[in-house]
C-alpha cells in the first residue's frame, strides 16, 4: 500500500466515522459495555485529540524536525483530564471531522515529503513519517472495532433476544 492509498482511506474514514456516530440515542453514547471501557462519547473526544495532537503532530513532527525531541503525549490520561464525559457528543463528532478534513489537506498538500525520516525515540527505538502515517490508518481501524463491538455489545445488553442467528462474534 502506498502513502497516497493510505492518506486516501484516511480520506474515506471520515464518513466512516460519521456514520457509525450518526442517529444514537444519549443512553448508547454514554454506555459502557464494562466500566473500564470506553463509552461512544470518550471514544469520539479520544479521536479528536488523536488526530491533532498524536498522528497529524507526529507525522508533521518526523518529516519536518525528525531530531527534536516530540512533545509527551498522554491518551490514557486526557480521559478524565480533559473531562470527555462532560462533552458534548455532537460537538466533539463535529470537531473530529473537521480535525479530519484538515489533516488529509494537509498530507495531500505534501510535495516530496521524507517519509522515510527517522525520529529516535528514546524507548520505542526508530519511528519513522511513514509508520506514524500508516499507524494513523491502523489506528482508524482498531476504533472500528472498537465502535461496532460497543454498539454490539449495548444491543445485545438492551433487547433481550438469542442473537446466535446473527451469527458469531
Amino acid at each position: 500500500m502506498t502513502q497516497i492509498q493510505i492518506i486516501s482511506k484516511l480520506e474515506l474514514n471520515k464518513d466512516v466515522f460519521k456514520s457509525m456516530f450518526s442517529g444514537l440515542s444519549m443512553e448508547e453514547i454514554l454506555w459502557k459495555p464494562l466500566p473500564e471501557k470506553w463509552c461512544l462519547l470518550e471514544i469520539v473526544c479520544h479521536l479528536y485529540d488523536e488526530e491533532r495532537e498524536d498522528f497529524r503532530a507526529r507525522t508533521k513532527h518526523a518529516l519536518e524536525i525528525p531530531e527534536q525531541a516530540m512533545p509527551k503525549i498522554d491518551p490514557q490520561g486526557w480521559v478524565t483530564q480533559r473531562k470527555y464525559l462532560e462533552r458534548d457528543f455532537d460537538e466533539m463528532v463535529t470537531l473530529f471531522l473537521n480535525e479530519r478534513d484538515q489533516s488529509v489537506k494537509w498530507l495531500q498538500s505534501l510535495q516530496s515529503p521524507l517519509w522515510k525520516n527517522i525520529y529516535h525515540h528514546p524507548t520505542a527505538g526508530e519511528l519513522s513519517a511513514e509508520m506514524f502515517l500508516s499507524n494513523w490508518l491502523a489506528h482508524d481501524l482498531l476504533h472500528f472495532r472498537q465502535i461496532t463491538y460497543t454498539k454490539y455489545q449495548f444491543l445485545i445488553s438492551n433487547f433481550n433476544s438469542r442473537f446466535d442467528y446473527a451469527g458469531n462474534w
